[in-house]
């Protein structure tokens, strides 16, 4: 039986350091997105506020950005379940509780690595899954 591939969930600085951002961080965020993964509609969300809020961005420009997203991503949506564990994650590890809500996203759509330079880096939230800072 083969190994399944490992399925990566990106925070929504990622996003933005790919696209709102020029810094020593766009080449890695890049390559990170253009490399697949997964994220969820909050993590939409929270590009489409920060893009015109922090940035300026239009809301053509911000439309522009998330169609481009859903060419290398796949979008998950929140619900019930996703609300009860990110809970449960941001008590046991003192998660800001939007930042928990990203993490049961990620746990729930079966990801090995949830990049974010927000939270804790190499925190290990279930035996299958583990925060990444990828700039750190």
């Amino acid at each position: 039986m083969k190994d399944e591939p490992k399925k990566h969930f990106l925070d929504t600085n990622i996003l933005i350091h790919a696209s709102c951002q020029r810094s020593a961080k766009t080449e890695k965020a890049s390559q990170i997105l253009n490399a697949g993964g997964i994220i969820s509609v909050q993590v939409l969300n929270e590009f489409a506020s920060a893009a015109f809020r922090k940035f300026s961005y239009t809301w053509p420009e911000i439309r522009e950005s998330i169609e481009k997203f859903k060419i290398f991503l796949d979008i998950v949506p929140l619900t019930k379940q996703t609300h009860e564990i990110a809970i449960d994650f941001a008590e046991r590890f003192q998660l800001s509780f939007y930042d928990a809500v990203i993490a049961a996203a990620a746990h729930l759509a079966g990801c090995t690595t949830l990049y974010s330079e927000d939270m804790h880096h190499n925190l290990q939230l279930t035996p299958t899954l583990r925060l990444q800072n990828p700039f750190a």
